[in-house]
């Protein structure tokens, strides 16, 4: 891999990595890693699906305790602890059991329900469209501008090598605040390639959508409504219903836990691959052999440290490094092998990028205030 040019924020140089141009300690460095998913992959079974069947449980005997407490509270305590039960289970579904399920992670159990191409997931965000845009294409070609999705969010730039667009970036941060109130609703708008038809993103080439014309602007509507319709007419029709007079109390507690749903998952997501110091690639990239693939998942990515009830509500995306080295692991399995996977990249000198969640968070938040202006020469252009 020959080591890209790469400068801080500030206009100083970073240090080049020790193992940029090492393709032998880059090959050892996969090897060792291979080992790693080898015997995991090997032990899943029975005792990880349990796990996600008792979170699974927890989960929907929150969403009936919220919305008993919603519906028939005649105080605050009890509304506001309704509100709170339904947020853990829209939590858990969306993160811990929904995107752990999505990637795979339980496909080759045996007596597994939880199959990533029926698994409906408590969110209004289409399943099919995800499974296409998040697994493959992100996951493939992640930080890769052109390639990777997540980094062409309509009016957010993620990544230097996005052209800059004065009217589109000069307002991003408010807008980073705005998608967080609203992430499930936007993030459908993103995955069913909506974005792609309105914004561009900035760069073509992705095959979501490849042609502005009438059949996929038909093809994005219908998927979209695919994921907002039985959503919001449950939340907002369908419930509040059954309340009667009291329509709006449900309305209202059902958009609380919503919200605070989208808050937590956008606290949680931006963190992933957002920074000063984690790499964004230029279109060109291209991973030369397995190690130097794992080494650029690393330098794209953030991990965090929160206590273990927290990491279980963020689906264990703290350990965002392990999940992009191995997206198809279950999460308890990610946190288990957390520090392995340390050890390795201290032993082969890979940043491994870990701090807390608040200082994580700063820094996101930092840098997209800084990528809301032009940033010309100050590209982490890593060649392929």
């Amino acid at each position: 891999m020959r080591e890209a040019t790469e400068t801080k924020a500030a206009g100083g140089k970073k240090a080049a990595r020790p193992w940029a141009n090492d393709a032998e300690r880059l090959r050892m460095f996969g090897e060792e890693l291979d080992r790693i998913r080898d015997r995991v992959e090997a032990e899943i079974g029975a005792d990880d699906l349990a796990y996600i069947k008792k979170v699974n449980r927890f989960s929907r005997a929150m969403e009936a305790a919220g919305r008993a407490l919603i519906h028939f509270s005649i105080e605050p305590v009890g509304f506001f602890a309704g509100v709170t039960a339904l947020w853990l289970h829209k939590q858990l579904q969306a993160t811990e059991v929904g995107h752990t399920a999505l990637h795979g992670a339980f496909d080759k159990i045996e007596g597994s329900t939880f199959q990533s191409k029926t698994f409906a997931w408590d969110t209004p965000i289409d399943e099919e469209s995800w499974r296409h845009v998040h697994n493959v294409r992100h996951h493939q070609y992640t930080n890769i501008a052109g390639k990777d999705p997540d980094i062409h969010f309509g009016p957010m730039r993620l990544n230097e090598h996005t052209p800059y667009d004065e009217k589109l970036h000069g307002v991003q941060l408010p807008f980073a605040f705005f998608l967080a109130a609203n992430f499930g609703l936007l993030v459908n708008f993103q995955y069913t390639g909506l974005n792609d038809l309105v914004f561009g993103n900035g760069r073509g080439g992705f095959d979501i959508i490849e042609k502005r014309d009438a059949a996929q602007w038909k093809t994005s509507l219908r998927r979209l409504l695919r994921g907002y319709v039985p959503y919001y007419f449950k939340n907002y029709v369908f419930f509040p219903a059954l309340a009667g007079p009291f329509f709006w109390k449900v309305m209202l507690g059902n958009f609380l836990a919503e919200l605070m749903t989208n808050l937590y998952s956008a606290a949680t997501i931006y963190c992933g691959h957002v920074g000063e110091d984690v790499a964004d690639y230029a279109p060109e990239t291209k991973a030369r052999g397995r190690g130097q693939w794992y080494a650029m998942q690393i330098q794209a990515t953030n991990n965090y440290e929160v206590p273990l009830p927290v990491s279980i509500l963020c689906g264990a995306l703290d350990r965002q490094i392990e999940h992009h080295l191995f997206p198809r692991f279950p999460t308890n399995r990610l946190r288990e092998i957390a520090p392995e996977v340390r050890a390795l990249c201290e032993k082969y000198e890979i940043e491994y990028k870990t701090d807390t969640w608040g200082r994580t968070l700063k820094k996101v938040l930092r840098r997209i205030r800084q990528l809301s202006q032009p940033t010309e020469g100050e590209a982490v252009t890593a060649a392929a």
